[in-house]
């Protein structure tokens, strides 16, 4: 009886406590704000304020190093302190790349003469005349153009050439052509392609002197001129320098046309050949002339002087029938006049080397020259009907070249011996 007393009175309990779990009593005051949890990861940025209102100018800072370009003085300048060498660069064909028609009276050259211009044309109406020294003149009107004339007209004048016997006539260039005159990068000194010298709107780009002076290889000579002793003027040695404008286009190609060569070709000439290890001014003095050099200058060496076996052996076996740039430096290059009969141009080429097994100089589109002499222009600058030497045929030209080469290894390796 007791027991179930007791069990019923902890049932009564519990009824109790569940009937009081069920109901929520007063929310009590809070408790201390307890110490922050951890760090937790950064949010997405919002999106940028308005620019604000620019801050106060800040102090000028310090004036930093003065310079200015150096200036061109001109050639004149140079023959202060430099007399004998610009007396030599007065006699080469640099100076006189282009020249200015002043007062209307002819430009003058150290060994040619241009007698009169175009047809139709006194020299009033001439603004300035492009070469004129050695081979051929082209002329430019008063409004910068080059005179190319109607298209029967002959605008292009010829010197004379004593070895072809030809020249001292006008010939079209680019007949009934508007023709700028654009070639001042290499016909100038201090060129540069904006605008137009003088005003003039055929005259393309502008420049400081006529013609290529002395600062179009040295530079700018303003700084030299005022403290030479302390600043020296630049000596580029390099055939780099002289193919800037002894070349045409690619200098892995080298460009023909009507049978030649075409003219300023001699860097690409030197740069297909085995002698492009060689710089110009290893054979050239810059400033002095090779067109009307005496025997014996405007050369600063012989090919003797390294080709010392090959000279002792035509002394002995070849009686000297010919010197070494006759055949090896023929003349494939036109500048103005050429025999295409003779093989014969007006410049000599830089090639060098010959091919006794090459008949021809040319590809079959007779655009591009072989990358070294054929027998043709080696040879038949004599070997043709009427010249020094008998006319060959090209077997017998073949043969005759194979024959020589032949001889020539067999006489070295026997010196070798």
């Amino acid at each position: 009886m007791r027991k179930i007393a007791v069990v019923i009175g902890v049932l009564l309990v519990l009824v109790l406590l569940t009937a009081c779990a069920g109901v929520a009593g007063p929310i009590g005051p809070a408790g201390p704000v307890g110490a922050p949890g951890p760090q937790g990861p950064e949010g997405v940025a919002g999106p940028p304020g308005p620019v604000g209102a620019p801050g106060p100018q800040g102090a000028v800072g310090p004036a930093g190093v003065a310079f200015a370009s150096p200036v061109y003085v001109g050639s004149d300048a140079c023959q202060e302190c430099h007399e004998e060498l610009y007396a030599s660069y007065r006699q080469t064909g640099h100076p006189y790349k282009l020249n200015k028609v002043v007062d209307g009276k002819a430009p003058t050259y150290p060994f040619s003469e241009v007698p009169n211009p175009p047809e139709g044309y006194a020299w009033d109406d001439i603004s300035y005349v492009i070469g004129g020294y050695g081979w051929k003149a082209r002329f430019i009107d008063q409004q910068g153009f080059i005179i190319t004339g109607g298209i029967s007209d002959t605008t292009q004048y010829n010197l004379y050439n004593k070895n072809l016997k030809m020249g001292e006539n006008w010939v079209a260039y680019h007949a009934g052509e508007e023709k700028p005159y654009d070639c001042g990068s290499c016909h100038t000194t201090g060129y540069r392609p904006e605008g137009h010298q003088d005003g003039l709107p055929g005259l393309m780009g502008t420049w400081v002197e006529d013609g290529i002076g002395c600062e179009e290889c040295h530079g700018p000579g303003e700084h030299h001129v005022n403290d030479p002793y302390l600043v020296e003027m630049p000596i580029n040695r390099d055939s780099e320098t002289c193919g800037a404008c002894h070349r045409r286009g690619d200098v892995t190609e080298i460009d023909a046309k009507d049978g030649f060569i075409q003219h300023h070709e001699q860097y690409e000439e030197l740069f297909e050949s085995k002698k492009r290890v060689m710089d110009c001014v290893d054979c050239h003095n810059p400033h002095q002339t090779v067109k009307y050099a005496a025997k014996g200058e405007g050369i600063k060496t012989e090919c003797e002087n390294c080709h010392f076996e090959n000279e002792e052996y035509q002394k002995i076996n070849d009686r000297r029938h010919a010197t070494c740039i006759d055949c090896h430096m023929p003349m494939v290059t036109k500048s103005a006049l050429g025999d295409a009969t003779r093989f014969t141009g007006d410049v000599r080429t830089h090639l060098m080397a010959i091919n006794p097994l090459a008949k021809s100089q040319f590809d079959k589109e007779g655009t591009f020259s072989q990358p070294y002499l054929a027998l043709d222009f080696a040879c038949r600058g004599c070997h043709y009907d009427g010249g020094k030497g008998a006319e060959l045929t090209d077997e017998e030209l073949q043969a005759a070249a194979l024959n020589f080469h032949d001889r020539e290894l067999s006489g070295s390796l026997n010196k070798k011996r």
